[in-house]
Parts: C-alpha cells; sequence; structure tokens
C-alpha cells in the first residue's frame, strides 16, 4: 500500500520554526515530484512548495517565499518542509502529495497527484 505520513507539526509561537516532514512507504520517492500543500479552517487547500524528483528544482508560494524551504533525502525516502519566521496565518492543516509530474512550477499543485498523506497541524499562536 502506497502511503505518505507527514509529522513535525504542533504549537508554535509566532516567529518560530518547525520543521515538517514527509515520509513514504510502499514505493520509493525516487521517480516522484513531491508537494506540500495546507488548508486552513475555513479556506480553500493551497499550494505550499513542491521539489522535483532529483531535488534540482523547487517551487514557492508567494506567502512563504524566503521563510519556507523544501528539500528531500531520497536515501531516507523523506521530504522536509522547514519553517521558519512563522506567522498566524500561516496556521493550517499542512499534506504532502507525490506525483510523477517533473515540471515544476506554479501549475505542479493543479496536477494529478497519486498518493496523499494525512495532514500534520501546525498552530501558530501565541
Amino acid at each position: 500500500q502506497l502511503q505518505l505520513v507527514e509529522s513535525g507539526g504542533g504549537l508554535v509561537q509566532p516567529g518560530g520554526s518547525l520543521r515538517l516532514s514527509c515520509a513514504a512507504s510502499g514505493f520509493t520517492l525516487d521517480y516522484y515530484a513531491i508537494g506540500w500543500f495546507r488548508q486552513a479552517p475555513g479556506k480553500e487547500r493551497e499550494g505550499v512548495s513542491c521539489i522535483s524528483s532529483s531535488g534540482g528544482s523547487t517551487n514557492y508560494a508567494d506567502s512563504v517565499k524566503g521563510r519556507f524551504t523544501i528539500s528531500r533525502d531520497n536515501a531516507k525516502n523523506t521530504v522536509y518542509l522547514q519553517m521558519v519566521s512563522l506567522k498566524p496565518e500561516d496556521t493550517a492543516v499542512y499534506y504532502c502529495a507525490a506525483s510523477r509530474d517533473q515540471l515544476i512550477s506554479d501549475s505542479w499543485y493543479s496536477g494529478y497527484l497519486e498518493v496523499w498523506g494525512q495532514g500534520t497541524l501546525v498552530i501558530v499562536s501565541s
């Protein structure tokens, strides 16, 4: 069974940092681009960041540029999202998803995503 499992969410104060992890089981991430999405209460899901299978191409939503960094370790079958300078508006459930589409751009998030994780909650509050 193909699975993605997110971890690393939690409660953090504004200005703080968190690192989210997205671990795959049942398949190898070597051939998949991975994206992070988030959904805040009462809002639509939005794409946050994505990375190609090699890690050579990345994309970020304007709202997180300069604050979030996506990376991957294919040997560990895991993708990370390092988040710094967190703001209350970053509060959301964060999901990762896998796609074979390697064309990393703003439109990647609306393509076919084969596998989704269950999400991890991030709360930024004082």
